[in-house]
């Protein structure tokens, strides 16, 4: 898991913004996953978390301000 993890960590370098989005969601569900059983997280696994949710954050504000969706049609 925690080489899975280092990968994920290494992506976002090389994606770009919605690539970046996917990784750290999928980051978020594997924490969440991994804080039901029980297991123990580093404080790296917690910055990087950290990390991961303002991104999931400041997407989430970017969305709601976007009138088009990514292909140009509008939303309402």
């Amino acid at each position: 898991m925690i080489v899975a993890l280092l990968l994920l960590i290494s992506a976002p370098a090389r994606a770009d913004g919605r690539e970046e989005l996917d990784a750290c969601q999928l980051i978020i569900a594997r924490a969440a996953q991994a804080t039901q059983a029980g297991t123990a997280s580093s404080r790296q696994d917690e910055a990087e978390l950290q990390r991961c949710r303002q991104i999931v954050r400041d997407w989430m504000l970017r969305d709601s301000r976007m009138s088009v969706d990514e292909q140009g049609r509008p939303l309402r």
